[in-house]
């Protein structure tokens, strides 16, 4: 730099105002905004899978980064109850004959015209076991409407003077029917909303069904299937009382109960487990128990039917009326029949190897999103039909 440059430069430091130093100013430059703290569960848990798992998304408040508001996710086991999913519950009963059930259901009516997702659970599960995807189903659409039932022998569900369940699948499948009648009838709708039926393992053999009876006639948009095919689920029932006897026989609390159900993985999500668990077990009456919250539904006791669920499953699946989807954990759960009907596109197939047997429960944002989209993909509404021939006539135009 030359002499006149140095000159020219000094003389203008020399007019700027002289500026004071301020530590305070310095340390606020130097901060850094904290981000909230968040306990999530323990990595032995089943919670630690991705639909566990909070997004964080960018906040214009003073915190930067926040959670979405919602249930809390830490190692908490407290009850959800099931009002933070539903608007009511039902209890539902056909007087014509003293052998029918009362049917207990969850229910969030439908918007306008929007669908009914009808959902029934798999063997020893409950209508809560859908509470938490439900809930994600309507953030995604919310004109839908969720009718979850508990299916008799399971959850609040009774049969007067009855001791043994009859769980056949026939029985099961007309309790549905009856369910969505009495629903109607209940809420005082002119008519069936459009209707998409879910059902998981079980479930899903119950809500094939009901399609290929065909009684709930235009209404019906079409079914889903939840981690349930026929030559695997008649091969895990060989195995299936080994796993039962692998069960404890009890907990000493609700929040055990939970516990055992995160910690051992069958539910890998803790928010589902917290909201759907509790349903599962009742507190039985016995003093000294030391374990004394015991299963409602005695899974051993339903073998005798266990076959007769799931033999012709594929066949009635594949020839029902309907949108067809099917949602698996893993592909090897395809059996010859299915693997020939994927190919041939007859119905829509979606895997989730990161899911347990549980697939609703343990990604209910994903399991959410193909339910919504399978059902704007067999949306009536969205039709625009051309006029009929006749009419054209009547109004004098030429054809």
């Amino acid at each position: 730099m030359s002499d006149l440059q140095k000159a020219w430069a000094k003389n203008r430091l020399s007019a700027l105002p002289a500026e004071s130093f301020d530590e305070m100013d310095e340390d606020e430059a130097d901060h850094v905004l904290e981000l909230p703290e968040h306990t999530t569960d323990d990595d032995s848990s089943s919670a630690s899978s991705a639909s566990s798992t909070g997004t964080v998304i960018p906040s214009p408040s003073q915190n930067l980064f926040a959670r979405p508001q919602g249930v809390p996710r830490g190692r908490a086991l407290q009850q959800i109850p099931w009002t933070t999913y539903f608007e009511r519950e039902l209890f539902l009963h056909d007087p014509s004959s003293p052998a029918n059930p009362t049917i207990h259901a969850y229910l969030t009516s439908p918007v306008g015209k929007g669908p009914l997702f009808v959902m029934h659970h798999g063997a020893g599960s409950s209508g809560l076991s859908f509470a938490v995807i439900g809930s994600e189903i309507r953030k995604r659409l919310p004109s839908a409407g969720i009718l979850s039932l508990d299916a008799r022998g399971h959850g609040s569900t009774t049969v007067k003077g009855s001791t043994e369940v009859d769980l056949r699948l026939e029985t099961l499948a007309s309790d549905l029917l009856s369910a969505i009648r009495m629903t109607q009838e209940e809420m005082k709708w002119s008519e069936l909303p459009p209707i998409i039926l879910v059902g998981h393992s079980l479930g899903g053999a119950v809500v094939t069904e009901v399609a290929k009876r065909g009684e709930l006639g235009n209404a019906l948009l079409g079914y889903a299937v939840l981690d349930v095919v026929e030559g695997s689920a008649i091969n895990a029932l060989q195995s299936m009382q080994t796993y039962l006897s692998s069960r404890p026989a009890g907990f000493p609390t609700l929040e055990a109960g939970i516990d055992w159900h995160v910690r051992s993985r069958t539910i890998r999500n803790s928010v589902s487990a917290r909201t759907s668990v509790p349903a599962l077990l009742a507190r039985s009456e016995a003093q000294g128990d030391p374990r004394p919250w015991k299963w409602r539904t005695d899974l051993g006791a339903t073998q005798p039917f266990w076959e007769n669920w799931f033999i012709g499953l594929s066949k009635k699946f594949l020839s029902a009326q309907g949108g067809k989807l099917l949602l698996l954990a893993g592909t090897d759960r395809l059996d010859t029949e299915l693997t020939i009907g994927q190919m041939q596109g007859k119905y829509a197939l979606q895997v989730f190897p990161e899911a347990g047997h549980f697939i609703h429960e343990d990604l209910p944002e994903k399991t959410a999103i193909s339910l919504v989209d399978f059902h704007k993909r067999n949306d009536r509404t969205a039709l625009v039909l051309p006029p009929k021939v006749s009419d054209l006539l009547k109004q004098g135009k030429r054809v």
